[in-house]
This record gives structure tokens, sequence and C-alpha cells, in this order.
């Protein structure tokens, strides 16, 4: 009998300073050129790009381009800018886990354009 290791590469790492109660598992899948729109969450939100390309825009941090294999993680109460499909051909397809402190809804919709004040 031969012995396997198993292999444990770490892919993410953050801080959560939050209490959490539950957590909400997705799996989503977006179309060729699918775009989420400007949004945020009331929860912290980690993840994992099963399949695809996806670029994430957390406003005042530089676009990240996640290929197939990479995590991500979007703060709590942070703009989204973005959260696309990079890809014009094929599907994205990720895991969101959302980190939960009670009942809470997952996602809010936000006009593309921020009014000025």
């Amino acid at each position: 009998m031969s012995m396997r290791t198993i292999i444990r590469r770490p892919l993410l790492k953050t801080d959560i300073s939050r209490t959490l109660t539950s957590v909400d598992v997705r799996e989503i899948t977006f179309a060729p050129d699918q775009q989420t729109g400007r949004h945020r969450h009331p929860c912290p939100v980690v993840g994992y790009v099963a399949e695809g390309t996806a670029l994430l825009e957390v406003e005042g941090q530089p676009l990240q381009e996640l290929p197939a294999g990479s995590a991500f993680y979007e703060p709590a109460d942070k703009v989204i800018l973005r959260f696309d499909n990079a890809s014009s051909l094929a599907p994205l397809r990720f895991i969101a886990y959302y980190l939960l402190n009670g009942p809470q809804e997952l996602i809010e919709m936000l006009p593309e354009h921020a009014s000025s004040t």
C-alpha cells in the first residue's frame, strides 16, 4: 500500500472582524460577457472561481483578474465596482460564501454612477 500526501495549497487568508452566525454558500454562473454592476454586500463574501475568469474591482483597490482556481474576498459594506465575466466566449462559474450575522440580504445593487454631493 502506498502513502499519498494530502496537499493543502493556500488560496486566501483574510481577517474577518465580525460575529458570524451562519454561512450561505451559492454556486453562481455568469454567461459570457455578463456583468454584475455596482453593488455591495452587508456581509463579508469569500469565494472560489471554479471555471472561467472573473474581473473583480473593489472601490479604492486595483482591478483583479481571477482565473479558475483563484480565491477572492469582497469586504462587507464596500462598493464593488465590478465582478464580471472576463470572457466573451465562455461562462464563469464561482462559489460564493456569504458570512452572515443573523438574517441579512446577500447583495444590494447600486446605481451605476454615484450622485455628486
